[in-house]
């Protein structure tokens, strides 16, 4: 029983996707994470920008294809923020925090503290249990539910790419064979023109019979 715990446990780590971090965004530069992300996920964030007068911080969430999902200008500073959007498309998306201060003014590093989660870790269980009416038991097994569900597409999609990537090894694979054939087919009526081309030139010179 307790292995299963335990087990549990390290899978509800693995599929949660909750990320915490926090840095010093240096004065006038930018900070940018990157996270991949699966089709149809919710991701949430949360994010805290220490204090600074006169300076300004913005963010911008993108995908690789320069679509902005999310984006605030002049963040409030020490107050804790949050954001949210459906990913369309498997896909890397990038959170970037900028740095602005006025050239007369002498800049200061400032805190960011970014939190973000995907997957059932964004789903809020207590406001299904109160809206539902469910006992704590009912709304551990509907969070077993959904987490076995996550592990079942996980591990289907690595099936797939587990295919994909062997039908690329053994496509592959093919096409250097075939290019090796070819190669040695070169070389070897390349090598045949020679001796030929070498016989014709001795025999004129009259250095062979």
């Amino acid at each position: 029983m307790e292995n299963m715990n335990i087990a549990i446990i390290l899978l509800v780590s693995m599929i949660a996707h909750v990320n915490c971090i926090m840095w010093y965004l240096e004065p006038n530069t930018q900070k940018c994470l990157k996270e991949d992300v699966q089709a149809n996920v919710l991701v949430t964030g949360e994010y805290k920008v220490s204090e600074a007068m006169g300076q300004k911080v913005d963010y911008v969430i993108k995908d690789t294809k320069g679509h902005i999902l999310s984006q605030k200008e002049d963040i409030l500073h020490g107050r804790l923020l949050k954001f949210s959007f459906i990913t369309e498309t498997a896909d890397t998306f990038e959170v970037c925090f900028i740095s602005h201060v006025p050239s007369h003014q002498r800049g200061v590093k400032q805190e960011v503290m970014l939190i973000t989660k995907r997957g059932i870790e964004t789903k809020n269980y207590e406001g299904i249990a109160e809206a539902a009416k469910l006992k704590p038991v009912e709304v551990e097994l509907k969070r077993l539910e959904d987490l076995s569900e996550v592990i079942v597409q996980d591990f289907a999609r690595m099936r797939k790419n587990e295919e994909e990537m062997r039908d690329t090894n053994e496509a592959t694979n093919t096409r250097v064979l075939y290019f090796s054939i070819f190669s040695i087919c070169c070389l070897l009526g390349l090598s045949t023109w020679q001796v030929f081309y070498l016989r014709r030139f001795f025999r004129a010179k009259k250095l062979i019979e």
